[in-house]
């Protein structure tokens, strides 16, 4: 496992943010919660939130259909459950390079096709979730109030339109690649030797390749769609472990609230498997509801860790499956990172499983 500054700067926020969490909790109060939640919708809730991965593989093929069409549903679902497995149990989110990285392997992809489409799909992600922020805070039973002295409509213009700048970066990227690429050139030219200039201009023609659902109106709306859908899915499982935590005053609007704020919550650096961000997120969303901290945390940790361990598992057993290596996932980012630059059409010369 390698630890980088990145990596170390992440332990350190989700160290704060859990002391922050848990400093006025009792553990002895926690332990009750866990052992006192309703069974049954505690493990449909983790079904549901498990069953998440398959639905982001769905979703994969839309995204990557302009650039790589026709991958068979396996290896989009193997490839998923690995890097959700890598971001769990490594630092710096290795597993979105992770999942690049196994798709090229397990079913033969561009590596810069398939790290373009998860930048697609994290960008509109981010349109999603702030746009279900924004709705679940337009319902009427949504209490009036600031979360730890900040207002949350506030807070979600400022994220709207940071999410949005990003989108239409990327969205004229898409829409233009010609000029963009002729702008990278020149830019290039100005400030890097001769060496480099070449494989760096060939790797962003490669990568922009890879956004071809942002110049395709169908696909891009068939996109948002299933974005839409996956969150809205997700939310469910939410909604269930509150009722198993015994948290009935939130309602299924505040489920898509806490759900977007926790994915906001998470996309700051933090630790393997976001502990410290997930479970500050938690208390600070359901505090607007009046759920005392004991009860929020009490959730917050039992549902994390009753979704980490069955997306982690699923993981690891494709890696072992599929003959991949822990060591080539771990190394992940720098392999990724060394085929885009020297502009590799693909990872491995193995087929499609």
């Amino acid at each position: 496992m390698k630890f980088n500054a990145k990596a170390v700067l992440g332990i350190a926020v989700s160290l704060v943010l859990l002391w922050w969490a848990l400093r006025d909790v009792s553990f002895a109060e926690v332990a009750h919660e866990i052992r006192s939640a309703d069974p049954v919708l505690f493990l449909l809730s983790v079904a549901v939130a498990t069953s998440g991965l398959a639905i982001r593989a769905l979703r994969w093929e839309v995204l990557l259909r302009p650039a790589a069409p026709g991958v068979p549903f396996r290896p989009r679902y193997a490839a998923t459950s690995v890097g959700f497995a890598a971001n769990n149990l490594l630092p710096a989110r290795v597993g979105e390079f992770a999942r690049a990285f196994a798709l090229g392997r397990l079913g033969g992809v561009p590596i810069t096709a398939a790290l373009a489409s998860i930048v697609v799909e994290r960008v509109l992600d981010g349109l999603v979730i702030v746009g279900l922020l924004f709705a679940s805070m337009a319902v009427s039973s949504f209490p009036a109030g600031d979360v730890a002295g900040v207002d949350p409509r506030a807070a979600a213009r400022v994220l709207a339109l940071a999410t949005g700048v990003f989108g239409l970066l990327l969205f004229l990227l898409a829409t233009m690649p010609e000029r963009s690429v002729a702008v990278a050139e020149r830019v290039a030219g100005w400030v890097l030797p001769q060496s480099l200039r070449r494989p760096l201009v060939d790797a962003l023609h490669s990568f922009l390749g890879g956004l071809g659902v942002l110049r395709d109106p169908k696909l891009l709306v068939l996109s948002l769609f299933w974005a839409l859908g996956q969150w809205l899915f997700l939310a469910l499982s939410f909604f269930l472990a509150f009722r198993a935590f015994g948290i009935d005053q939130v309602p299924f609007s505040g489920a898509v609230f806490l759900q977007s704020l926790i994915s906001l919550a998470v996309s700051i650096p933090s630790s393997p498997g976001f502990f410290g961000p997930w479970e500050a997120g938690a208390k600070v969303g359901l505090a607007l509801w009046g759920v005392p901290d004991g009860q929020a945390i009490s959730f917050a940790i039992g549902f994390h860790i009753g979704g980490f361990i069955p997306v982690t598992l699923i993981g690891l057993w494709y890696v072992w499956r599929l003959n991949l290596r822990w060591k080539e996932v771990e190394a992940s980012e720098e392999t990724v990172e060394e085929i885009v630059e020297r502009d590799e059409v693909s990872s491995a010369p193995a087929p499609r499983r």
